[in-house]
């Protein structure tokens, strides 16, 4: 299974009315595990930049002006994607901004339905908790100090890690029972039990033969020990 750990920085909130993406970044997983592949530019949102919005990411207005605008990346981003299922924290939010982008293109929207939501599985999770991204990292003891400020493919880079521990940790693709369930046993010590005890491996006949042979070794043979109960006094 192919996915995408993605994450943007804006110049707003509200994508509605005017704000733009910034950069994007992204980190391709197959079957959860990182593939090496990342998606990563920043973009020329073609306004200025809200001070709120800088001391959030610290993108400015200087930066930005020379990077490529939405319409110059457009392809590229959506060849990246496409096939995948997006993971994203907060996914209205950014699919949002994506599908605005979209659209002033006349590109399709981004369904929801192809997006997973960590944070949405992080409140299921942790049910009254903290689940920001750095709040997520101090739970699952991800390193998440280079995080001075928000940055797109870092996010995304320790996304991929806190969404690999919000789904079973890295064990998840060696459960090798049904649901798992020899494996949970085992983690609570329990001995996995058969259904149904093996048949035995010797026929009758071979077991009246080795007693015949025990009882011609003498009075107190060691192999009589192993011998089953007859019911009968000695």
């Amino acid at each position: 299974m192919r996915e995408i750990v993605l994450d943007t920085e804006t110049t707003g909130i509200n994508a509605q009315s005017g704000d733009r993406i910034v950069e994007i970044g992204c980190v391709e997983l197959l079957n959860h595990l990182p593939t090496g592949r990342v998606f990563h530019v920043y973009i020329n949102p073609e306004r200025a930049m809200p001070q709120e919005a800088f001391n959030v990411h610290g993108l400015s207005d200087a930066f930005l002006s020379d990077k490529p605008k939405f319409a110059e990346i457009c392809d590229e981003f959506r060849a990246f994607v496409a096939g995948a299922r997006l993971v994203i924290h907060n996914a209205a939010f950014d699919v949002g901004f994506l599908n605005a982008e979209m659209g002033r293109l006349g590109h399709p929207p981004i369904p929801m339905t192809d997006a997973v939501d960590t944070l949405t599985i992080a409140r299921r999770k942790h049910p009254g908790a903290a689940n920001s991204l750095d709040a997520l990292c101090l739970r699952y003891g991800i390193d998440n100090s280079r995080r001075t400020k928000h940055g797109a493919l870092l996010d995304a880079e320790i996304l991929a890690e806190v969404y690999i521990e919000l789904i079973g940790g890295r064990q998840t693709g060696l459960e090798l029972t049904v649901g798992g369930t020899a494996r949970r046993g085992a983690e609570r010590g329990q001995t996995p039990q058969r259904p149904e005890p093996l048949p035995p491996r010797i026929s009758a006949e071979e077991i009246a033969a080795h007693e015949a042979f025990v009882a011609g070794l003498g009075q107190d043979p060691i192999w009589r020990r192993y011998l089953p109960e007859t019911g009968s006094a000695a």
